[in-house]
């Protein structure tokens, strides 16, 4: 069993992005992987705290960095923003040794200390370089027998260095298909989503998601699998808006990552938490899930 710091991010524990956290907990024993939960985590800071305040944004990434290294265990999380913003705080404090000192007292100021000895790690990094694809369809129960799964990246997790290469990753591919499904390449699986802009330019950022979900469609995708909560969100929660202003049909499922792996692992639905997707994916996987 290996055991790793986790740190839920706001989204995953109680936000939106709810059912990548219980997923991940869900799998999480099936696959030897301990998650401890990180006590008394905040918000990581996140990308417009930093844009607002150069002092608040890295300390609320540097308090929960400095609470998870006591333990000396990898520090994870399952939400691609998190994984950024930490690891941005972790490089700003070891590359600038300015901003590093600055930080360092205001953590002082808390009665905190961060020496620059977490290693931030996305869960999908763990799932395939700790776990294995091999490791994993070892423990199939379920074979998600010819289920065609457009795998969606997004920006975060592979830019600018992330769980790999930033303009052509296949490892979720890889993965994927030993869960038994057909991988599906397309050529939009890391442009951006327009997550951030949904609401602010709702035109733009439905746009956005039309290409993404007409891409993969094209390409003989029946789903979408991604390991970000915002991707997800964005990706399901919007089609019949999307629908309603481009004439479109849409009607495709959007799995996080640890949702298809539970269910290959033979657990129930309900553990999933697919409920809570927006686009049923019940019809699809009645005919996939062996």
């Amino acid at each position: 069993m290996r055991a790793y710091t986790f740190f839920p991010g706001c989204c995953c524990d109680e936000g939106s992005g709810v059912a990548s956290g219980i997923s991940a907990r869900a799998v999480a024993g099936p696959l030897e992987i301990e998650l401890r939960e990180l006590a008394d985590w905040s918000c990581c800071g996140s990308a417009p705290m930093w844009a607002l305040d150069s002092l608040e944004g890295p300390c609320a990434s540097l308090r929960n960095l400095a609470l998870a290294e006591p333990s000396g265990l990898d520090l994870v999380t399952q939400c691609s923003s998190c994984y950024l913003t930490l690891k941005r705080g972790h490089d700003l404090f070891l590359v600038d040794a300015a901003q590093g000192a600055r930080l360092g007292r205001a953590l002082r100021a808390a009665g905190l200390e961060y020496r620059g000895r977490v290693r931030v790690r996305h869960l999908a990094e763990v799932l395939l370089d700790d776990v294995g694809g091999e490791a994993i369809s070892r423990r199939l129960q379920k074979k998600l027998s010819g289920l065609r799964v457009a795998c969606y990246y997004g920006c975060q997790t592979v830019r600018p260095q992330g769980i790999d290469h930033p303009e052509f990753p296949v490892r979720l591919e890889a993965l994927v298909s030993t869960l038994g499904a057909e991988a599906v390449d397309f050529p939009y699986k890391t442009r951006c989503c327009g997550a951030s802009l949904m609401f602010s330019e709702q035109d733009l950022a439905l746009s956005l998601v039309r290409k993404i979900l007409e891409s993969a469609t094209e390409r003989g995708a029946q789903c979408l699998v991604t390991v970000c909560p915002f991707c997800q969100i964005n990706l399901d929660a919007f089609q019949r808006q999307i629908n309603s202003r481009f004439g479109t049909r849409f009607q495709v499922p959007v799995f996080f990552l640890t949702q298809l792996i539970g269910l290959a692992l033979g657990l129930e639905p309900r553990a999933l938490a697919l409920e809570k997707n927006v686009v049923s994916p019940v019809p699809l996987l009645s005919a996939h899930v062996a």
